[in-house]
């Protein structure tokens, strides 16, 4: 048996972080997505979506309102809630998932196309402009909600539909070439065919990767040149091959370029078909880009995306914290790409991805209450410039209630509300424990469950069930320098393998075996290429990478510096906003500065305190600066 990911129905997240995050999911953000979807929230951004769906049935007359793949907002909602039904039984949800479902199967066209942009405004344009509207993407996401439903939840009717939309793909697009503009089908057909056998469906996502740069021309030559639809007057060039990564075939590429969130979405694919069909070739090109990625263009907190301009990667070490993109989008679809490398083997490499990236620039998207997302992640927030100068418009200091383009906030809630499936896999003689995060599963071996102090305290404890002989592979984090292991309070060492403490051994039920280690709090410092970070630190315990926020400081954040025999001290708060979460202080110092723009007067500091905060919870309180990396003295 190859490595498998283990059903989210078989895992019970039990977590003392994560739990009420996924509470937040079931009972407040994603009922408070579907009023948005409505146009029921008094002072957001206006959705529409559903009302599209309506428009598309024949049932309601107007006007197609949003973006051309407003439909995508819907499929990930459901995706969300199917996840939230696996959690939290909800008649009330239950039954308005069934009528949205009906009312999506009364949109399908006869030969099973769906897509409500081109059904109420321009159906004569179906297929005609493959670049920019987006027909393929939103047709994954629905098929990736009928999954959802299908396997989370029990439920088969959006299933069927999404059988037939992805039938009639296959019909059309299996005889005639294609690229999707926006990569995401390929996802799509992935998982449709994990979920029924049918290899067409493979074949198909197979031959989207395949055809990509195999013809660098090919969107120039099958982009109209004068088109009349919805995109006409955008300004993505077919010329622009490099933006959707169709400039060199897929097995031949090497560095991440153009747009993050299309690139990550061709990378999760890859992996999962490679993970799937042992492509040697797929797997090498996938190792390459997680390596640039990782290691050249990632910034601290795990996002990416350096730029806004069409909000893509631009060139290695070119990492800016103020005028950082950071899409939530791009930091989910990097967990998406390291669990699907978790299937082609246990790599700790990949497994660490994932933790940055779900306890920092993923949860960062989202703020405490659940109800405010932000689009764009930035390292550096100054609101004198911040969302104000060109240059700096994208960086919004504080998050909205939601977004014209909303293909951030159900993304994040499909994320954190399927996290179960994150934790744990397995193969014919291993379970694999990817992330300290207390869960119970059932997996091959029998059952076991684990409690966890993380991310504020360095311990956990798995318990087995039942007894068996098979080995329990521990990822130990990258930042973890020593790892005390006690199996029935015995100390032993397990045999570490590519970032995993493996213990092999016959167990029996009530078997305990007890991690501990230290959380120091680390100074972490950037590559000399990275020009924005020179003689700057930043901050990280555990898996938490820290920042500081105006609100907890006299001194402009640009002023305060940290020396580098600083003593820095974890507190962990108990009362206000922040309570339950663990911050860091420590002796600054800040600048005496001058009024005068320039002047040549002897520098002068004078003591401060500084409190750093986990980055995920910025911007929850006062209005205010924000930053990761600070002067180090």
């Amino acid at each position: 048996m190859s490595i498998r990911e283990i059903p989210l129905n078989k895992v019970r997240i039990t977590d003392a972080f994560w739990s009420p995050r996924q509470r937040l999911m079931t009972d407040v953000t994603i009922p408070y997505m579907e009023k948005i979807l409505r146009d029921e929230v008094p002072g957001a951004e206006k959705s529409h979506a559903i009302s599209n769906f309506s428009m598309a049935a024949g049932e309601e007359t107007g006007e197609f309102y949003g973006m051309v793949f407003q439909d995508s907002d819907v499929a990930k909602w459901l995706e969300a809630a199917a996840y939230s039904l696996a959690l939290k039984p909800d008649k009330e949800l239950e039954a308005r998932v069934d009528d949205m479902v009906t009312l999506i199967g009364r949109c399908q066209q006869p030969d099973g196309y769906l897509n409500t942009y081109f059904t109420v405004k321009e159906p004569q344009n179906r297929w005609a402009n493959l670049l920019e509207c987006h027909e393929l993407y939103c047709a994954g996401h629905m098929i990736e909600a009928g999954v959802a439903l299908h396997e989370a939840a029990g439920k088969d009717e959006l299933l069927r539909i999404c059988i037939r939309l992805a039938d009639h793909i296959c019909d059309r697009f299996m005889q005639e070439e294609g690229i999707p503009g926006h990569q995401e089908i390929e996802i799509g057909l992935m998982r449709l065919y994990h979920a029924t056998g049918n290899t067409k469906y493979r074949d198909m996502a197979l031959r989207f990767l395949d055809l990509r740069g195999k013809n660098p021309d090919w969107f120039i030559q099958h982009t109209p040149k004068h088109p009349d639809t919805h995109y006409g007057d955008y300004d993505i060039l077919p010329e622009d091959t490099a933006y959707n990564q169709s400039d060199v075939p897929v097995r031949e590429q090497t560095v991440a370029r153009g747009h993050a969130v299309r690139q990550l979405y061709m990378l999760t694919a890859m992996a999962d078909a490679a993970a799937d069909t042992g492509d040697a070739e797929l797997i090498a090109a996938c190792d390459r880009l997680f390596d640039n990625i990782t290691q050249k263009q990632m910034y601290v907190t795990g996002a990416v995306g350096s730029t806004a301009h069409r909000e893509s990667f631009t060139m290695d070490y070119d990492l800016p914290s103020d005028r950082c993109y950071g899409e939530t989008c791009a930091s989910v679809a990097m967990t998406f790409f390291a669990h699907n490398m978790l299937a082609i083997k246990p790599d700790g490499r990949y497994a660490d991805l994932m933790e940055l990236e779900l306890y920092n620039a993923a949860l960062a998207g989202m703020s405490l209450d659940g109800k405010r997302f932000f689009y764009v992640n930035p390292l550096t927030v100054d609101t004198r410039v911040s969302g104000i100068v060109p240059g700096y418009k994208h960086v919004l200091p504080r998050r909205p209630a939601w977004h014209a383009c909303a293909c951030c906030p159900p993304n994040l809630a499909r994320l954190i509300a399927s996290l179960g499936k994150y934790l744990w896999s397995e193969d014919e003689d291993t379970v694999y424990s990817h992330l300290f995060i207390g869960s119970e599963v059932e997996t091959r071996h029998g059952r076991i469950s684990m409690e966890s102090g993380y991310p504020w305290a360095g311990n956990a404890t798995y318990t087995i069930h039942d007894g068996g002989t098979f080995a329990l592979a521990i990822h130990v984090p990258q930042h973890i320098k020593e790892m005390r292991i006690n199996v029935n309070g015995a100390g032993v060492i397990g045999i570490m393998q590519e970032g995993y403490c493996r213990l092999q051994r016959t167990w029996h039920s009530g078997d305990q075996v007890t991690v501990q280690f230290d959380m120091p709090v680390r100074r972490i410092h950037a590559h000399p290429h990275v020009r924005d970070t020179a003689g700057k630190v930043a901050l990280a315990r555990g898996p938490l990478v820290y920042c500081l926020e105006s609100v907890d400081h006299e001194s402009t954040l640009a002023e305060v510096s940290l020396p580098q025999a600083a003593r820095i001290e974890a507190v962990h708060l108990s009362a206000g906003i922040l309570a339950g979460i663990t911050t860091l202080h420590a002796d600054g110092l800040t600048l005496i500065t001058s009024d005068r723009l320039y002047h040549s007067e002897p520098r002068r500091q004078k003591p401060c305190q500084l409190i750093a905060v986990p980055y995920f919870a910025w911007g929850n309180r006062q209005f205010g600066d924000m930053c990761v990396w600070t002067l180090e003295k």
